[in-house]
């Protein structure tokens, strides 16, 4: 057959097919570099801000605002307005971000490896038991996106120095008793008020909607009447910990597993250790000597703890008789970590040892002999360990038979399903965020609302949620995105444009009432007329105030009264209603402010010097944002 093909392909014809294909990757090839598209979403001082790293930041505050506002936040996520001022928000953020770090440059702010080294060493999330744990953070990185280790060190050297920039900023703010006490008199000054509230529910009845101005209001508002696009799947999911249920674990089993892994229960021969330390200063000789005369000494009955606080150079431990507590290799190099292993009695004394610094006598103060913990002391242990490996090597299997199966039979998931032996099941309607779990993964969601899912209809490939749970997906229903029809929600319309009505009303009135009492009229009647009358509240406070805040607000934005004006205004309520308000009387507040008071004042002031300085950046910064920003997630 191969012989075949090669005497066919050297036909003109086959050669002119041949020239063909030849041309058309040429022609790709050139295109592919000499039309690259500018997916940048800004540049800042001709450096750009790539769409990945917009969409990264994009998600994690999508993400941010659906645990925090939940259900709601399926409505705002429905206007597309808001989304867009998110969007827009977003990359301002980056922008700002940029800023600084151009400014870092600029300034030549570093981080050293060593800081960073050390910062990565202290950090909790990547300790067991108090201890630096290098796999606990390969893991945690990896798990956060970060594949190799210097990609997590480039993230850490940059937000260290950023945070470097804005602590310089933020520390060298400061307050001054004058301010401290004018801020105070004005936080806790009080007013003395009156309102009147005009509800706007009085002005319902009568109200007449035309279908005119419903189809106004529908075509003009289309965003809040849309379905919100959702989806139901079918899917088969496989747990470690349910594997792990089925999972028989014999005592060979045990037996073998702690053979394999007697090294976690053994506790090596543990050394304490003092030394004395001579150090080679100018004369090298003369150190040896030196240290050769208190080795004499001590060889001669002399208390090795007495010569090490009177003579050694390692004035810290000589303090505490040359305690060195609980010997650590590969700190002091190699031949003192040789001598001191070479100690096997409790206050033997080395040899004169060695090292980079100087001359060392090394004396053994305790000794801990090997330890190894019986197979009957960890065996409820052990049968846990063995039992979750099984679990998760059982577990790596099935995933390849549920990624094998799925694929092989794309239309259905029953074949994946009872290799596997779990069940197919079915997903609640699924939005975009708010789903419970598992679908709380942004990874399964986005599968779920993939082309491959929704449209072609396949099988996904498996998809691993977490180490110890993989799930399969496939379409079991989907509705798109769409706006309710006019017939649905013209009821819900006209409700609404009734209410605004009603609330024009009550506005109209008040403004009414205002102007007549600012020129001097006595608006009792009135006020009885449409159902109100002023009520008073002494001593108000600008914050906790028992009344609506809308009003107290308001009062705090009035002007002193005077003899000569009436010092007066109207606020909208939440619930639509309008109140007049009149501020009667100001009484100054504290000008002691408590304790804390200084250390709040002052992050408040460094917060609006940092904002200050990164405005002033902008100012001084070329700054091209590309328009109308999407996401690929909403495409």
């Amino acid at each position: 057959m191969l012989e075949n093909i090669r005497e066919n392909s050297q036909g003109l014809v086959a050669k002119i097919i041949l020239g063909f294909i030849i041309l058309t990757f040429a022609v790709a090839g050139i295109g592919s570099y000499t039309n690259s598209v500018d997916t940048s979403v800004a540049e800042v001082n001709g450096e750009k801000i790539s769409q990945a790293d917009f969409e990264k930041a994009y998600q994690t505050q999508r993400n941010r605002m659906a645990q925090q506002f939940g259900e709601m936040f399926d409505t705002l996520a429905n206007d597309a307005n808001y989304m867009a001022q998110l969007r827009d928000n977003v990359v301002d953020s980056l922008i700002n971000q940029l800023l600084v770090d151009q400014a870092s440059r600029e300034m030549a702010i570093r981080v050293s490896d060593d800081r960073i080294k050390k910062t990565i060493r202290e950090m909790k999330e990547f300790q067991v038991e108090g201890q630096f744990d290098n796999n606990r953070y390969l893991a945690l990185i990896n798990q956060a996106g970060f594949y190799q280790s210097v990609d997590f060190r480039d993230y850490l050297r940059t937000e260290m120095t950023r945070r470097q920039l804005t602590q310089a900023l933020v520390a060298t703010e400061f307050t001054v008793p004058y301010q401290e006490s004018l801020v105070s008199s004005l936080q806790n000054q009080q007013r003395d008020i009156r309102y009147a509230t005009i509800t706007a529910s009085q002005f319902l009845e009568g109200i007449e909607i035309t279908d005119e101005q419903v189809n106004d209001y529908y075509i003009a508002n289309q965003a809040r009447f849309e379905n919100q696009e959702k989806v139901k799947v079918d899917y088969i999911a496989l747990d470690v910990n349910e594997i792990a249920k089925e999972i028989d674990v014999s005592d060979a089993d045990i037996e073998s597993y702690y053979q394999q892994n007697i090294i976690n229960f053994r506790q090596e021969a543990q050394r304490r250790i003092a030394h004395i330390l001579i150090e080679f200063g100018e004369d090298k000789a003369q150190a040896k000597e030196k240290v050769a005369a208190i080795k004499q000494r001590i060889n001669a009955g002399e208390d090795f703890a007495q010569l090490a606080q009177e003579l050694s150079d390692d004035t810290f431990s000589g303090e505490n008789g040359g305690d060195l507590d609980w010997f650590e290799a590969d700190i002091n190099g190699e031949a003192f970590d040789s001598a001191v292993l070479a100690l096997t009695e409790v206050n033997q004394v080395s040899d004169i040892v060695e090292s980079d610094v100087g001359f060392h006598l090394i004396k053994l103060t305790e000794f801990k002999a090997e330890q190894v913990q019986a197979l009957a002391d960890v065996k409820e242990e052990l049968a846990l360990a063995v039992s979750k490996q099984k679990a998760e090597d059982k577990f790596f299997e099935l995933q390849q038979q549920a990624a094998q199966l799925s694929f092989e039979f794309p239309d259905s998931l029953e074949d994946a399903a009872n290799a596997t032996g779990v069940k197919v099941q079915t997903s609640n309607w699924l939005s975009r965020a708010g789903n419970a779990a598992p679908f709380d993964s942004a990874q399964l969601i986005d599968v779920a609302f993939s082309d491959m899912i929704i449209h072609e209809q396949l099988n996904s490939d498996i998809i691993e949620v977490s180490d110890s749970l993989a799930v399969v997906l496939r379409i079991n229903q989907y509705q798109p995105a769409n706006t309710k029809p006019l017939a649905e929600v013209s009821e819900q319309i006209k409700t609404i444009l009734v209410q605004q009505k009603a609330n024009e009303k009550a506005q109209a009135v008040a403004d009414e009432l205002l102007t007549a009492y600012k020129a001097g009229d006595n608006i009792s009647e009135k006020l009885t007329e449409n159902g109100s009358a002023f009520e008073e509240k002494a001593a108000v406070a600008r914050y906790g105030a028992d009344i609506d805040a809308a009003i107290a607000r308001e009062a705090f934005k009035l002007p002193h009264p005077s003899s000569e004006s009436i010092s007066a205004s109207t606020v909208s309520l939440a619930n639509g209603d309008i109140a007049l308000v009149e501020v009667t009387a100001v009484k100054a507040g504290e000008t002691q402010a408590p304790e804390s008071f200084t250390e709040q004042y002052t992050q408040q002031l460094a917060q609006s010097a940092y904002q200050s300085y990164v405005e002033a950046l902008r100012g001084e910064a070329t700054i091209t944002k590309r328009q109308n920003v999407t996401s690929t997630s909403q495409l």
